[in-house]
């Protein structure tokens, strides 16, 4: 297998590792998380750090993140940090990237069957095992099926599984498989899902999604996987470490705002991937049609399949020397550029490939504080941020204009400090021990349930 730590220059000094120096000897209580880690850009790869982080405090004394080789993500075309930028994760964390299986002959599948395989040999080490996967595909497939390998051997140590479905789940695989008339696709999604000891989704609308395709699935080719489903599924928000965006020190802020050129409350901020679906165009044109362009810059914080075509965009605005890319924002520097925006805007809008299905950079943008947060009421979006916020319409560049002079040129210091304490309250809701506790409630109550029957 190979760890991330094989990947970075050792002799850089300063770089950290990105992983403990290894498992305990004699682990008494494992969880494994199967997932797109660092160095993907993606809230869920920091939602599974975050989960890793908390059950170290809460009895789990050896934890994997079981990942893809670096060479995967990176021929997978996925936006990605720069390597050396990926911070450490604490002792008693283990990132795994197991090699693939298989040469040339094995066209797809190698890379899996090096997850399943590695899998399997800790389902039998003997050590009492939660598995969770983030994304069912393929990350579900794999935990269900090494799952399946593990207890077939009769070696296989207690084990209870999780599989958390994300919005992109449905839209981008169960979604196509119903428009194409692919029956075992979509069959394939929804059975290995329901497979699982608890199965949860990361908002209501996940949730409603997954039903409504099950729904349909259901009345096409006969099946029951809806009223499974709607039973079955339940909600676990993405888990978020506060005590990274709330405890901010001033002086460290200033310093990180002044090397890249920005004031404090004289920007407004974008970050995420720099996606269609992100609906950065539409920012882009807002800012440079509203007043507030004026005294503020405009900072695009991220990467993506769009990023070219967005610099040229902005290149083409009349405010194009205020509008400022970095596509080497780290997770370190990412609260104090939240902290000093005087407004912060993801106006995400749906399409096909993809829905903004929670929302996890607007948590953190809550829980960091700064100015005001501009969006869109646009799937789980909502539910991330309460009523903490100034929706606009998707796709209306003159809704984010009118927004952002209300916010840069109308709000008072008062203002925008109580509706900072407002936000962060609301926010505290999603922070890694509360979710991890609320999620790991069920596990105990199925595990209990399984132990009675």
């Amino acid at each position: 297998m190979t760890m991330l730590s094989d990947h970075l220059d050792a002799s850089r000094p300063g770089l950290p590792r990105a992983e403990s120096e290894g498992p305990p000897s004699n682990p008494t209580r494992r969880l494994v998380i199967v997932v797109r880690a660092d160095p993907v850009i993606c809230g869920h790869s920091g939602e599974a750090r975050n989960l890793a982080e908390a059950a170290l405090t809460r009895g789990f004394d050896d934890v994997r993140i079981v990942t893809w080789p670096i060479t995967a993500l990176l021929a997978a075309g996925l936006p990605l940090k720069p390597l050396e930028s990926v911070l450490p994760y604490s002792a008693g964390i283990t990132v795994e990237r197991p090699e693939p299986v298989g040469d040339y002959k094995v066209p797809d599948g190698r890379h899996l069957g090096g997850i399943v395989g590695r899998l399997v040999e800790l389902f039998t080490e003997g050590v009492p095992t939660t598995a969770m996967s983030l994304y069912l595909t393929p990350h579900d497939t794999a935990v269900s099926h090494a799952a399946h390998i593990a207890r077939s051997t009769g070696m296989c140590a207690p084990l209870t599984t999780i599989a958390e479905a994300v919005g992109s789940d449905i839209t981008n695989v169960v979604r196509t498989a119903l428009d194409q008339g692919r029956f075992g696709a979509a069959a394939q999604v929804l059975s290995t899902y329901l497979s699982n000891d608890v199965c949860v989704a990361v908002s209501e609308f996940t949730k409603e999604l997954i039903v409504s395709a099950a729904n349909e699935v259901d009345e096409r080719w006969g099946t029951a996987f809806g009223p499974a489903c709607s039973e079955r599924v339940q909600i676990s928000y993405p888990a978020v470490d506060s005590s990274s965006y709330t405890s901010l020190d001033a002086a460290e802020t200033a310093a990180r705002l002044a090397a890249r050129g920005l004031e404090r409350d004289r920007y407004v901020m974008f970050l995420s991937r720099v996606t269609k679906a992100k609906g950065v165009d539409d920012l882009i044109n807002g800012f440079a049609i509203s007043a507030a362009s004026h005294r503020t810059k405009l900072a695009i914080c991220g990467t993506g399949p769009e990023a070219s075509a967005m610099r040229a965009l902005a290149a083409s605005t009349p405010v194009a020397d205020r509008i400022l890319f970095f596509d080497d924002v780290d997770d370190a520097e990412k609260p104090h550029l939240m902290a000093g925006s005087a407004a912060y805007v993801l106006p995400s809008k749906p399409r096909p490939e993809f829905v903004e299905t929670f929302g996890i950079a607007l948590v953190e943008k809550m829980l960091a504080g700064g100015g005001p947060i501009v969006t869109c009421d646009t799937g789980g979006i909502g539910e991330a941020v309460g009523s903490h916020a100034t929706f606009v319409p998707p796709s209306y560049p003159s809704g984010i204009a009118n927004a952002l002079n209300e916010i840069v040129l109308g709000l008072s210091p008062g203002e925008r400090i109580r509706w900072g304490g407002h936000a962060r309250s609301y926010a505290m809701q999603f922070d890694r021990q509360s979710v991890f506790d609320r999620l790991f409630s069920r596990v105990a109550e199925t595990e209990a349930a399984a132990t009675a029957a």
